[in-house]
């Protein structure tokens, strides 16, 4: 069944810029985009619907390529603590930090999981989120891990979302194996992505490469077991330090790189020549009140795709609202407006192997919109949170549950 939408203006995001098309129109056939111009130049058909749009601004739906959003318990008392001058150090020696999330995680059901993960999700779609990624890694052991990733795939079941689901079992060093990181790189490799594969649970494989979590060449461990089980990679990488963590994600052709404050133009040239994408977190960023900035000029002299994200975590990012993350990059790591929404749009969709499908308004791509009661694509970045007057359509169909 084909859709005729007209009456809007459309930011397409083709080739990461507005690609703004006034007046146009935009026919649907079954989920997918079949045309997209000047409402002058839309070919005649038989269209079964015509939808008016009232003037509205079209932009691509939404797309938060990092997030951690499945999880137990949270870490406001944490946060309290620091404010009032508790170093991390100190939080996580009394058993803080990740180790209380993972023991919270642990010890939540599957049931208590989704219920707290979907008032999660539900904040994001109400601005406009039609894809999503979401991480495991507060599991640590292949029980547990496996309960995350199965929320995850539940979460796309049960709301009007796509999820694509990735293991982040490299994410920290569980309390049990204390003092034998390569034991437990040893136990992933070899008994958790193998078995979590097997159940179809994995799009992706992600690790922590930092000081305080994995070396790269126990990184390297886990991306050529990924690359064994023909799954595609991706690296927070270069957040606290400079490991080169980026470079070596770059080698194996990852998908992304995240974080990237300490990276230096190496990591850059790496990133570039592979094609992986560069994802700021400006939610952590700002949470962790970080003063070293990713090499912006550097990123983009070399050409490399720059994607926005949430990175809606309990520990450094409680962020639920990825339009206050484009606002945050703009304002933090000086991005555009025309920047933010690409970043948030076409490259996320890069960041997860999506880019033919998603991210942008072109003919063949899934039809996920969104039409917005705004005066120009810039507003989207520059209203600091609330939820604008918008409609949301995803697969062609409207959405109006996800209240």
């Amino acid at each position: 069944m084909q859709r005729l939408w007209l009456n809007c203006h459309a930011a397409t995001m083709a080739g990461g810029q507005y690609s703004i098309i006034e007046d146009a129109a935009l026919v649907t056939a079954g989920q997918r985009i079949a045309w997209i111009g000047p409402r002058a130049e839309l070919p005649a058909g038989d269209y079964a619907e015509t939808l008016d749009l009232g003037g509205k601004w079209l932009t691509p739906g939404l797309i938060d390529c990092h997030t951690h959003l499945v999880f137990g318990g949270d870490r406001s008392a944490e946060f309290e603590q620091r404010l009032q001058g508790v170093s991390y150090a100190e939080i996580a020696a009394a058993g803080g930090g990740i180790a209380s999330t993972v023991r919270a995680t642990r010890a939540a059901t599957e049931e208590q999981l989704l219920a707290a993960a979907t008032q999660r999700l539900r904040c994001l779609l109400r601005e406009g989120v039609t894809t999503v990624e979401v991480k495991s890694g507060y599991g640590l052991d292949l029980t547990s891990e496996g309960k995350m990733l199965r929320v995850i795939r539940r979460l796309g079941e049960c709301l009007p979302v796509t999820v694509k689901a990735t293991c982040l079992a490299a994410h920290a060093l569980p309390p049990e194996f204390a003092g034998r990181a390569d034991d437990y790189i040893d136990l992933v490799c070899h008994e958790m992505l193998p078995a979590l594969a097997a159940e179809g649970l994995v799009d992706a494989v992600d690790a922590f490469c930092e000081h305080l979590a994995f070396s790269p060449a126990q990184v390297e461990r886990v991306f050529q077991r990924a690359r064994e089980l023909g799954l595609p990679v991706k690296l927070h990488a270069e957040q606290l330090s400079s490991l080169h963590g980026s470079s070596l994600a770059a080698r194996y052709g990852a998908l992304s790189a995240d974080h990237l404050e300490f990276m230096d133009e190496s990591d850059v040239q790496a990133m570039a020549a592979a094609g992986s994408v560069a994802v700021l977190l400006p939610g952590a960023f700002y949470f962790l009140r970080e003063t070293q900035l990713p090499p912006m000029q550097a990123l983009r002299e070399h050409g490399v795709a720059l994607a926005i994200a949430s990175d809606l975590n309990p520990g450094t990012s409680p962020a639920l609202s990825l339009r206050l993350m484009m606002n945050m990059a703009c304002t933090l790591f000086r991005l555009t407006p025309e920047e933010a929404l690409a970043g948030v749009t076409l490259h996320a969709a890069k960041a997860l192997g999506l880019a033919d499908s998603h991210g942008s308004l072109e003919v063949g791509k899934v039809a996920d919109f969104v039409a917005w009661d705004i005066q120009r694509p810039a507003e989207l970045a520059y209203w600091l949170g609330g939820e604008l007057n918008k409609r949301v359509i995803r697969h062609a169909e409207e959405q109006t549950d996800v209240q």
